[in-house]
């Protein structure tokens, strides 16, 4: 047991912050909102308390329909500290081998999950048994299986299963589906997605398949696949993939560095997508229609994301990723609101399986067809 707390320790210590960050500043101050009381409340318990969270954590200090009320790390000096920070009392902070008594305590509805990839799967079946809803950061598991296994588990649990696929609220994002939507750009032809950084830190999980299940693919990649999908207005039915490795010691068997893409779209749109950890300044979606054409660059980073059509900027208005996600999930959970994109599981559960055929082609060199469901 001990091992094993030393284990989740170390990954805690080491794993969370976002080797993009400094790249992407807060372009606004966040303020201290107050919680709309006539309304509820969406309880929320944060677990890894790395730089990730972080950035979480004080967004959601600027949500009027969520709050941090519960804390789970491997770390007792980052318990005590955001406990003080964030007014979590002792008895809501939890390590990774007692946080199953969640299932408890009333002060917990939520836990948004912020850990490595490979421990999403085993913790949100945990956190389902407990009774409690799950926000899992994405990739949503390593693999399409263990992405099944963890719908199934809440589903079981009666819980809902949410990813955070933040861009899916993102304004200007919403302002170039709404156009795709209204018929602005014609007929979808062609989407590209270029989505890539050098990765830094050779020692760091991202680069270790054990914790992140593969590669760039895994962590920026996926920002590609999941924009296809809202950017086209499709699901893709097949899919080709060439992987590029020039640095065999950072990205070991089983790690991508460099992964070019394609997919085809029922309507005969098809896309052509870069993963990568080797380039910076790789942050662009283009989506043409027959008409007309959408540019979002940057197209994923924190803000502010910008988008222009041939008619000009779309101009929407910046706001902070993660606390209009926060507030939108707390309405998704405790309200029933269907969002414009969805963001459940079911869409975690289709990236997934699009990886998982990536990586396939990758191997074979062949096409691979799609069911994604």
């Amino acid at each position: 047991m001990s091992s094993r707390r030393r284990f989740l320790q170390q990954l805690t210590l080491s794993a969370i912050a976002v080797p993009t960050l400094s790249a992407y500043p807060f372009a606004i101050p966040i303020q201290k909102t107050e919680l709309d009381t006539d309304k509820p409340i969406l309880k929320v318990a944060l677990m890894g308390l790395g730089g990730y969270a972080e950035r979480v954590a004080e967004a959601m200090q600027s949500c009027s329909r969520a709050k941090i009320t519960g804390l789970i790390s491997g770390t007792p000096e980052k318990l005590k500290t955001w406990g003080e920070k964030y007014q979590v009392p002792e008895g809501s902070r939890y390590n990774y081998e007692n946080f199953d008594q969640i299932i408890n305590n009333p002060e917990i509805d939520a836990v948004y999950i912020i850990t490595p990839n490979a421990l999403h799967h085993s913790q949100t079946i945990r956190v389902a048994k407990a009774g409690k809803h799950v926000i899992c950061e994405k990739p949503m598991a390593i693999n399409a299986k263990e992405g099944q296994e963890m719908l199934d588990a809440c589903a079981t649990a009666g819980v809902q299963l949410l990813v955070g696929y933040r861009m899916r609220f993102e304004p200007n994002t919403l302002k170039a589906v709404e156009l795709r939507e209204k018929g602005q750009l014609g007929k979808i032809k062609f989407f590209q997605g270029q989505t890539g950084f050098k990765i830094g830190d050779p020692n760091q999980w991202r680069v270790n398949k054990e914790l992140a299940g593969g590669g760039s693919m895994m962590d920026i990649g996926i920002y590609s696949i999941n924009g296809a999908r809202y950017m086209v207005g499709e699901d893709p039915v097949w899919v080709t993939a060439q992987e590029t490795k020039t640095d065999f010691e950072t990205f070991k068997e089983g790690v991508d560095e460099t992964i070019q893409f394609q997919l085809g779209f029922p309507s005969g749109a098809v896309a052509s997508c870069l993963s990568t950890y080797n380039m910076n300044h790789l942050d662009r979606f283009y989506l043409v229609g027959e008409n007309d054409f959408v540019e979002m660059q940057p197209s994923t980073g924190y803000g502010p994301v910008k988008g222009r059509t041939k008619n000009g900027p779309l101009n929407q208005p910046h706001t902070v990723h993660q606390t209009v996600q926060m507030d939108e999930m707390a309405q998704i959970i405790l309200d029933g609101k269907k969002p414009i994109l969805p963001v459940d599981g079911k869409v975690g559960l289709q990236d997934l399986k699009i990886i998982d055929a990536i990586y396939r082609s990758c191997k074979t060199g062949d096409r691979q067809e799609l069911q994604l469901g």
